[in-house]
């Protein structure tokens, strides 16, 4: 799975999964382009790998502010060929579907899709031109199944999944492939540090593997997905899980 040659834009990068991508694309030879809001966890993965001698560049952005986010990418374009491309980026805004209002219902879908939709609609022109580009969307395996009080992040994640298909059909035939991934239950300082006990202990208890995931599982996965190894590979969303959700 070597990606020598290749330059990869993570959203998300500065912790759990988008870090756990960079870190593992990043030892496959690929050179980086990191975005995150948070400057700290940023500037710490971004030291860190660039001891690896891997050529990256670190972009301090609120995805959401789409206006800037268009001169960033428009920007890097003109630097380099981006031909990998790891949405990844999200947070949640729980709710029942009685109590949610509007509002936060559309912020979970503005960083789901909408920042998703604006990035290959950026960077998948250069890709069809070249014959050679890889999208991964991380999706989660509420959007296959739901989750209960988690109305508009399931409603977010199966859209993700949609994406994934539609862009997978138009980009087939330039040699474009696009998957998405569906975590399940995955160690993250945000599981670790915000999601209580008592919620994580039964989807461990049904969890066939009997434990959570590491985000370097889900990473090496999608590292899979951005190489060649996978060039016959697209319109997939692939579960990891541990069994959650069979």
């Amino acid at each position: 799975m070597e990606l020598n040659g290749h330059l990869a834009l993570i959203t998300g990068a500065g912790q759990g999964i988008g870090q756990a991508c960079a870190e593992v694309l990043a030892s496959k030879g690929a050179d980086l382009i990191l975005i995150d809001k948070n400057p700290e966890t940023l500037s710490q993965v971004s030291d860190k790998l660039s001891k690896t001698a891997r050529h990256i560049i670190s972009c301090e952005l609120d995805l959401t502010d789409e206006k800037r986010l268009r001169e960033i990418v428009e920007e890097l374009k003109h630097k380099a060929f981006i031909d990998i491309l790891i949405n990844n980026a999200g947070y949640d805004r729980p709710g029942t579907t009685d109590k949610i209002d509007t509002k936060r219902f559309l912020e979970v879908l503005h960083i789901h899709l909408v920042v998703p939709l604006t990035l290959i609609q950026l960077l998948l022109p250069a890709m069809r031109s070249a014959g050679w580009g890889r999208i991964v969307n991380v999706s989660s395996i509420y959007g296959l199944i739901g989750g209960k009080g988690e109305v508009a992040y399931s409603t977010a994640k199966a859209g993700v999944i949609g994406l994934t298909n539609s862009v997978a059909k138009e980009a087939g035939t330039d040699g474009v492939t696009v998957n998405a991934v569906l975590p399940g239950l995955t160690r993250t300082p945000t599981i670790e540090n915000f999601m209580a006990e008592k919620y994580k202990l039964p989807i461990i208890e049904n969890t066939p593997l009997g434990r959570m995931g590491e985000a370097a599982e889900v990473a090496n996965l999608i590292a899979f997905l951005a190489s060649d190894e996978a060039s016959f590979i697209t319109g997939t969303a692939i579960p990891v899980t541990g069994g959650w959700g069979i």
